[in-house]
């Protein structure tokens, strides 16, 4: 239903604001077709890599000109329609904006008429991009007021945060890279995907499985309840006491009322040496509710220590760090008559 809003206003919008720039009548076309086509990737796969913002504008243009420069130097129209789709094709891929729709454009350049041959080269400028970057421009504008991401950015890969040469830790186990690669070349198939978004589809589905295989231990099974925290009025160096005093890295900051504002840590606390409000950083937050191993991709991401579980007004009502977690983990592990011994 939001894609079906989305291509109507915006569809209309084009159409509108064209003929307010140009005027109308038969010596211009409002909207041109393939516009219909990239409305319903803009709308109903905002994510794909086929209906980003170049591969629209880009993908629409370059095809109207391949088709206009097969239409100017093939006379035969059958002919000319294989070859501009052909060009437009190449063209897209050469430079990155492969579009669907483009086709259509690189068509409707070859067949369009009259009214496409008067307006000869200057046709994939006026309207063909003008069509595109207005849809884009309404796009954008729609995606944000329904708070859809779009453009679509593909996450960058895991960093190592300590700058050391070894794979950041969420990646030493499990699919890697070159794992993905290989199983895309042995499916020998093109998929409307980023493979970047497919690894990432693929993490999740092994978190959501061992989410379903141990779903019933909740945050609230295994949070620390006594939780040690400080007003967002206090001083640092109370702060530093009270992190070093309870061996904890990370120490909730919360307001008069009891709401967690925040939280600090010693790298925090030695950025700043006047009140504890100006070192605050935004803290990873879970419900009671939530499965605790929903809690693995943030207390593996190299930087997060612990997560404050609240409720629904935000007052702490506990703790998970990396060690609460880790011990919950262990106890899911399979026993084995032959298991190594721990490392005492």
């Amino acid at each position: 239903m939001i894609a079906c809003l989305g291509a109507l206003l915006a569809i209309g919008l084009t159409g509108v604001i064209s003929g307010y720039l140009f005027g109308q009548g038969p010596h211009l076309p409002l909207i041109v077709a393939p516009m219909g086509a990239s409305a319903v990737l803009l709308f109903a796969v905002p994510a794909s890599p086929l209906a980003q913002p170049w591969s629209i504008i880009g993908g629409n243009t370059i095809s109207a000109l391949m088709g206009i420069i097969a239409a100017y130097f093939i006379r035969d129209p059958i002919v000319a329609t294989g070859v501009g789709v052909s060009l437009a094709i190449g063209a897209m891929s050469f430079t990155r904006c492969l579009h669907p729709p483009g086709g259509a454009a690189a068509l409707t350049a070859v067949l369009g008429g009259p009214v496409v041959a008067g307006w000869g080269f200057l046709f994939p400028f006026v309207p063909v991009a003008l069509n595109s970057c207005i849809l884009v421009g309404l796009g954008l504008l729609f995606h944000k007021l329904s708070k859809r991401n779009y453009p679509h950015v593909v996450p960058k890969p895991a960093e190592n945060t300590h700058q050391t040469i070894d794979l950041p830790s969420a990646v030493r186990v499990g699919f890697r890279e070159e794992d993905v690669d290989a199983a895309l070349e042995a499916l020998d198939e093109t998929f409307d995907i980023d493979r970047a978004d497919l690894g990432r589809l693929l993490q999740q589905v092994e978190l959501q499985a061992a989410i379903r295989s141990n779903g019933k231990i909740s945050c609230a099974d295994i949070m620390s309840r006594d939780v040690i925290a400080i007003g967002e009025a206090s001083e640092p160096d109370a702060a530093r006491h009270l992190l070093l005093k309870h061996n904890i890295r990370t120490l909730p900051v919360k307001d008069p009322e009891g709401r967690l504002v925040g939280a600090v840590g010693l790298r925090e606390l030695s950025m700043s040496t006047e009140r504890i409000a100006h070192a605050i950083s935004r803290p990873a937050v879970a419900r009671p509710s939530d499965p605790a191993l929903s809690l693995l991709p943030v207390l593996t991401d190299g930087r997060t220590h612990a997560v404050i579980i609240v409720d629904d007004d935000y007052r702490i009502l506990g703790l998970i760090s990396q060690t609460d977690l880790l011990s919950a983990v262990a106890r899911l592990l399979p026993k084995a008559d032959n298991a190594i011994p721990a490392v005492a």
